[in-house]
């Protein structure tokens, strides 16, 4: 899963279903995501890392012989952490499904800048990573969301971002940023995706930040017609 993708999301929707009657497991839809800024993406995770796989296998449930409950183990080799800190110290494997159309998310051995990871963590203590969480190749990054992993996303979990689709797009208060990737670029992988952080003043209002020049075009007010 790649940032050009419509897949900058949270989960949306229950993928496994119990046939009635029957007792069979079996996915009902395909994964499907809400879009969302790389910020909303930080913020919801309870775990953020950098991290190189390392090894992979196929487990399954011990009270389980559905195949649609098996997960891919990944051995993971934790680079540094962004999000997380009060929950785990080390993370030595992370768990997604094994199937994509239940979200699971294919990862590559051989990637040596690694990945960047976010993901949930279960009852029992393990990380759980699908495509509707933050989960990219290292070097796929800009500069700038590198940076803003460090502190600026974290700084404004507070504030709330609105995507916008269509116009008039306007803001619905001052704790919240409209994100007009889609209006401006067509994807949902543009200037503010790449370049900002929705982060809160001293004022207490939030706003787009970006490190370092302005773009060559600005943000408009997207309330007028």
């Amino acid at each position: 899963m790649g940032m050009q993708q419509v897949v900058w999301c949270v989960y949306s929707g229950l993928l496994v279903s119990v046939l009635l009657g029957l007792g069979r497991e079996r996915p009902v839809e395909a994964c499907s995501c809400n879009p969302a800024h790389p910020q909303q993406l930080f913020c919801s995770a309870e775990i953020v890392i950098r991290a190189k796989i390392s090894g992979e296998k196929i487990v399954s449930p011990s009270n389980s012989s559905s195949p649609y409950m098996k997960m891919i183990q990944y051995e993971i080799k934790m680079i540094k952490m962004f999000k997380g800190f009060d929950k785990a110290k080390d993370i030595q494997y992370v768990y997604t499904p094994v199937f994509s159309s239940l979200c699971g998310v294919k990862l590559d051995s051989n990637n040596k800048a690694g990945y960047l990871i976010s993901g949930s963590m279960w009852n029992d203590g393990r990380i759980s990573i699908g495509q509707c969480d933050l989960v990219e190749p290292w070097d796929n990054l800009s500069m700038s969301q590198k940076k803003n992993l460090n502190y600026r996303y974290q700084m404004g979990c507070e504030c709330r971002i609105n995507t916008c689709y269509t116009v008039p797009c306007a803001s619905t208060g001052e704790n919240e940023c409209l994100w007009t990737d889609w209006l401006l670029d067509n994807s949902l992988n543009g200037e503010q995706a790449r370049q900002y952080a929705c982060i809160r003043r001293t004022d207490t209002t939030c706003s787009w930040y970006r490190g370092g020049p302005l773009p060559e075009k600005d943000f408009l007010d997207l309330s007028d017609p």
